[in-house]
């Protein structure tokens, strides 16, 4: 042994080991690091600020997206990059809300949009506001971002999957005490009396000096009346109609107008779907509705037309509401929407003038368990090159569940255990660990990545809130439009302050 040990020392170093520097990993590793060292840092103050949310989309939602992505491309998808995950800067939002340890959506884009946050279900209130309390939100009314860059002379406008009025959506132009005031038959009789008005008139009605010049997005039902097609006003008006009597307003409501339509600037309104639009992998239900890009892409064609610069809100809604009904696949499906629109931001805007920022309102309780080799499906069984790996008793296991949702044990009686077939369904739903009609959020922080004008100031862990104080830093550059002070008003009628 001695003798061994000897003659083992006297052997040359490079026959002991691997040379790492002709690894491929080692060789991205290292061309990754030069090409940071040389990355200039972004100026300050930008034209335009776009920001990107995808909805519930918590780092498990990134990585299990990127995966899933990757593969449905014939990639590795573990090494595979999302669009949004090759801007240069990043770090973690805290998303907690006044009153609650798990955000939902409305506080979420407040926090983010506002610089306040508040309570959960409210938009566009400080956290003096209570739940459903008309007269407490007549005080508590706190200027969005995109109307003050509104108000500074710059276009603002809103792109969601979701319905228009949604919480998120909303987030841009609504001040509401409680997020399903949506169309005026949701307001109780006592908000109404009290002055509070419903998110589609919000939307539609507000002053020209803060007014959205752009709208994309579904919840065509908000806007019509009773009677007409999928309408649900009880007040009997056509918010459509008081739309387009605007000077020059445009209105459209399919993929094939949204096309055509002249990239001169807005105002614009888009209801693509009576209520949210349907997922683009049930394409029977998607002939004619614009994907999240063609919205994202025309957007900033139109806005881009104001010269002074522009805010564009765009949310990739979908990802919240197929992890709500544990369906991972539609989910991880509107997480590689929502890259695909990030790129084509890229493609479109100069980092030099332009902010993009991509984050979530919130996470979701997805969970990836180990034990597939990486070839496998990340939507399907555990298996190790198409052997299953059972659980602890022997049964099949899927590679991704979730913390609550209907998936779940109903009654005490566990679901089926799915077939490779069934797990990879567009159509499965994956287990979850309790029962709930509808899976709750997650508390753990969210990503943020960033490109531009002031990205380099979204980098570490900080509160949702801090997003907005970044922006308006970016939109308030000495020598252009200066970024209108947050007002709060103590007004006496109507909750959004106008």
């Amino acid at each position: 042994m001695k003798t061994f040990l000897f003659l083992l020392a006297l052997l040359p170093a490079t026959a002991m080991a691997a040379d790492a520097t002709k690894n491929p990993q080692f060789v991205a590793g290292r061309a990754a690091l030069e090409q940071a060292l040389d990355r200039p840092q972004p100026g300050r103050h930008a034209r335009n600020i776009i920001l990107f949310i995808g909805d519930g989309m918590g780092i498990n939602s990134v990585t299990a997206g990127r995966i899933f992505a990757g593969q449905a491309r014939g990639l590795d998808g573990a090494s595979y990059k999302l669009s949004f995950e090759t801007l240069p800067f990043g770090g973690f939002s805290k998303t907690y809300s006044a009153d609650k340890l798990v955000t939902d959506s409305a506080n979420g884009i407040s926090a983010i949009m506002t610089g306040v946050k508040t309570i959960n279900a409210a938009i566009g209130v400080d956290d003096t506001v209570r739940t459903k309390d008309c007269q407490s939100a007549l005080s508590a009314r706190i200027e969005t971002l995109a109307e003050q860059a509104k108000r500074s002379g710059r276009a603002a406008g809103v792109v969601t999957t979701a319905g228009i009025t949604d919480a998120t959506p909303a987030g841009a132009y609504g001040h509401v005490p409680f997020r399903g005031w949506r169309a005026d038959a949701d307001l109780p009789p006592d908000a109404v009396k009290a002055g509070c008005v419903d998110l589609a008139r919000q939307l539609v009605e507000a002053p020209d000096a803060v007014r959205m010049d752009l709208a994309f997005g579904g919840d065509l039902q908000d806007f019509v009346p009773v009677g007409t097609g999928p309408g649900k006003r009880a007040d009997g008006r056509d918010l459509t109609k008081t739309w387009l009597a605007r000077p020059g307003a445009r209105y459209v409501t399919d993929a094939g107008a949204l096309s055509s339509l002249a990239p001169r600037g807005g105002p614009v309104l888009g209801l693509f779907a009576s209520g949210d639009l349907p997922s683009p992998v049930d394409t029977d239900l998607h002939k004619n509705v614009p994907t999240l890009v063609e919205m994202t892409s025309k957007a900033i064609d139109i806005l881009a037309a104001k010269k002074t610069g522009y805010f564009l809100l765009v949310e990739s809604a979908s990802i919240d509401k197929w992890h709500h009904a544990n369906n991972a696949y539609r989910a991880l499906t509107d997480v590689d929407e929502l890259s695909k629109a990030v790129r084509a931001a890229m493609d479109k805007t100069d980092p030099n003038d332009t902010l993009i920022i991509v984050t979530a309102d919130h996470s979701h309780g997805l969970v990836i368990s180990a034990g597939s080799s990486r070839e496998e499906p990340i939507t399907g069984l555990v298996r190790n090159h198409g052997v299953n790996l059972p659980d602890g008793n022997g049964n099949p296991r899927t590679t991704l569940s979730y913390a609550t949702g209907p998936g779940g044990p109903r009654d005490g009686v566990a679901r089926p255990i799915p077939d490779e077939a069934a797990a990879t369904s567009p159509d499965y739903r994956q287990p979850a660990l309790v029962y709930m009609e509808s899976a709750q959020h997650a508390g753990e922080d969210v990503p943020v990545y960033s490109r531009g004008p002031d990205s380099d100031l979204l980098t570490g862990t900080f509160e949702s809130s801090y997003i907005y104080q970044v922006m308006a830093h970016a939109f308030s550059p000495a020598d252009g439009p200066r970024l209108a002070k947050p007002v709060k008003t103590h007004r006496r009628r109507h909750a959004h302050g106008r």
